[in-house]
């Protein structure tokens, strides 16, 4: 599982990053230990305990996380990527603390991060089911599906990030469980309930 934000340096004292606070992730993982599961928990730089009975895995660029994600994957039956990983990065890092430039602007050259839990889905051995989340501010549904498809996932969890009780760093969620045979609607609750919730609809899966 991964959880959390990356943080991609700009500079010694500066970083791009996101408000992904890593409590779905942690909860998820949390859940997988409760429900038997022999749990990885790659996360991000967040301020949560690790969950009991998992082992925790902690890195801060996305090209760690992803790493990290490709020395475990193999070894998986069940690959969640719950990260919100940074779409990009800066193209290079200053050494140096960058100092304002007297009243001109700062531009930075960015690139594209890898795209891990796509990535994973493409391994030759890849886990026997790998899902993902879609956190959308608008068209939630659609952008979910269609990223189910060009990622190869088998399931996407979609959630609103708009909505402010679902928000990034709230303590409930209400998420879409989306699978090419079906779609189905998790009410308003805590992350922990969601996270039971997902956990065994992945379980239900792996056991056909």
């Amino acid at each position: 599982i991964t959880a959390g934000p990356t943080r991609e340096a700009i500079d010694p004292v500066r970083y791009l990053s996101n408000h992904s606070s890593g409590k779905m992730g942690y909860a998820l993982a949390s859940a997988c230990a409760a429900a038997g599961a022999d749990v990885s928990l790659i996360s991000g730089p967040v301020g949560l305990q690790a969950p009991e009975r998992v082992t925790l895995h902690r890195v801060t660029s996305a090209e760690e996380m992803c790493a990290a994600a490709l020395s475990l994957a193999d070894d998986a039956d069940c690959f969640i990527g719950a990260a919100a990983v940074a779409d990009y990065r800066p193209a290079a890092v200053s050494g140096e603390k960058i100092k304002k430039q007297n009243g001109r602007g700062l531009s930075l050259d960015l690139v594209e991060n890898p795209d891990i839990v796509a990535t994973v889905a493409q391994l030759p051995n890849r886990p026997r089911i790998v899902a993902g989340f879609a956190a959308e501010t608008h068209d939630l549904l659609s952008h979910a599906r269609t990223k189910r498809l060009r990622k190869g996932l088998d399931m996407v969890i979609a959630n609103d990030i708009s909505a402010p009780e679902t928000t990034f760093g709230s303590d409930q969620n209400a998420v879409h469980l989306i699978t090419a045979e079906k779609e189905t609607r998790l009410a308003l609750a805590s992350k922990y309930v969601i996270a039971e919730h997902i956990v065994t609809a992945l379980a239900t899966r792996l056991s056909e």
